[in-house]
């Protein structure tokens, strides 16, 4: 024991100091818990009987009471909330080093959580619970390095860091060194160091990791490729509601790669991943019903996924929208809506969208007939080899409208 501590709790019998460090260990393994609600229900357990105890300690300068007595602030723990208290218990935890408290500190300026948020700030309370083996703290401290947050940009600082606690079993560690290998960011690019951080964080249960494992195997990155080993992992993500790896599974049913293929399960998997909001399954989801694929025939429904989708920004959609206004499938037909989804499309670059609204433009559908901005969409189209755009655009050179008469190629 330190002359400090023997100072600061010298109030307290042996007996008494161990009981305290008992219940600070104790509280500790709960505090470890990644859920929130166990610590809370620990609080309110033991509160009631230790209140007195925990606050003399922790007036005394024993930073494991100190955190204690912030924890029950924070969290109403036979207290009142409140947040000012809180802090100030944290500080005084902090300073006479409890890691807990440190990490708590840094946590409160990162998010401006009762102090001014100031990420310099949080990165001194971070790197000091991560020098003291925090695991927590030595990711987020290398997510600032590796982002340049609260310290200067550091790639080679941030694998450090990442490396710390992947060592000690942290997954989003290890998930993140799969990044830095597989991209070669503060570290020699390796896709199989990649693979092998990303199975331990996959092994462990992270989603994230095991969609990344997933794309090493579809891919053949770093291992050989296997589609039936990239669907197990896909699945096992999916199974945890990650809508990337939804939507690339059910690309695999309705290809029937490394799967059986099953349009209804891809069908499935695709309203997953569109239901939370991922454009790419809302436009599957869409041709599906579109196509009457895996789910009964409904161009009504297939209109309302494609807008979905079309209201992110997907151009594909987007195109899709405008032809089925102009045709009236789904919706009611009208030009103009035809022409302002082409519009959105055609100006993010979709080939098929700027030859469509090359037509609408010459025939005067939807807009004011014009000649001359029909051909720079058939132009712009045709640039991308769209040949419909340029059998267009011959035709109006031979013609002579809107164009040079002569000029044969975009």
């Amino acid at each position: 024991m330190s002359s400090d501590l023997k100072q600061t709790t010298s109030h307290l019998t042996e007996d008494e100091l161990a009981m305290l460090d008992d219940e600070v260990e104790a509280a500790r393994d709960v505090w470890n818990i990644p859920d929130d609600e166990p610590m809370r229900n620990w609080l309110h357990e033991h509160q009631p009987d230790q209140w007195s105890f925990w606050k003399s300690a922790a007036e005394n300068g024993h930073a494991g009471a100190q955190w204690l007595m912030g924890l029950c602030y924070a969290d109403e723990a036979g207290v009142d909330h409140d947040e000012e208290k809180a802090l100030a218990w944290f500080i005084k935890a902090a300073e006479h080093g409890d890691v807990a408290a440190q990490f708590l500190l840094g946590s409160a300026y990162d998010q401006g959580q009762g102090v001014i948020q100031d990420e310099h700030e949080a990165a001194v309370w971070y790197r000091k619970a991560a020098e003291q083996g925090d695991s927590d703290a030595q990711f987020i401290l290398g997510l600032m390095y590796e982002n340049g947050r609260g310290v200067e940009k550091d790639e080679r600082e941030a694998v450090d860091w990442f490396l710390k606690a992947a060592e000690q079993g942290d997954a989003e560690a290890q998930c993140n060194l799969g990044f830095m290998s597989e991209d070669g960011r503060g570290v020699k690019q390796d896709d199989c160091d990649a693979v092998a951080w990303y199975r331990k964080a996959a092994e462990q249960g992270l989603a994230e990791a095991q969609f990344s494992l997933a794309t090493m195997f579809e891919d053949g990155q770093g291992v050989v490729q296997d589609e039936r080993e990239a669907a197990v992992w896909y699945s096992k993500a999916a199974e945890q509601g990650d809508e990337d790896a939804q939507y690339f599974l059910a690309l695999m049913y309705e290809e029937g790669r490394g799967v059986k293929k099953n349009q209804r399960e891809a069908a499935i998997l695709f309203r997953k991943a569109a239901e939370q909001g991922l454009a790419e399954a809302q436009v599957s989801l869409a041709a599906m019903y579109g196509n009457g694929r895996g789910v009964k025939k409904d161009e009504r429904e297939a209109a309302v996924w494609f807008r979905k989708a079309a209201e992110q920004g997907n151009a594909d959609a987007q195109g899709t929208l405008g032809l089925m206004y102009e045709d009236g499938r789904g919706v009611r037909q009208d030009d103009l809506e035809a022409v302002a989804w082409y519009r959105k499309a055609a100006e993010q670059g979709d080939v098929d969208a700027q030859f469509n609204l090359g037509l609408m433009h010459e025939d005067g559908r939807g807009v004011k007939k014009d000649k001359r901005e029909a051909v720079a969409w058939y132009r712009k189209s045709a640039e991308q080899g769209n040949e419909d755009a340029q059998r267009h655009l011959d035709m109006l050179s031979r013609k002579g409208r809107g164009i040079t008469k002569g000029f044969l190629k975009a």
